[in-house]
């Protein structure tokens, strides 16, 4: 089911300034925001965490590349 929604021309202003591209709709930025404010889920807290604690190890493993690495390996 589809709904109409009234917003001021601010809002509307707003919201165009949030797309990230052309033809994104409305309904679209407002998800996203209503997505950057839900609670991460305890699985997620649990991989940034593990990320966090081994991020150097996994580097130094080879698992990972920095930026500047990679940025390095192109410009060969």
């Amino acid at each position: 089911m589809t709904t109409t929604i009234q917003i001021s021309e601010s809002l509307q202003d707003q919201l165009i300034q949030r797309k990230l591209f052309k033809g994104e709709s409305y309904e679209d930025v407002i998800w996203d925001l209503v997505e950057d404010s839900l609670e991460l889920s305890e699985e997620t807290k649990r991989h940034i965490q593990e990320y966090e604690k081994n991020s150097e190890k996994w580097f130094k493993e080879g698992k990972f590349k920095r930026l500047e690495q990679i940025k390095k390996e192109k410009a060969l």
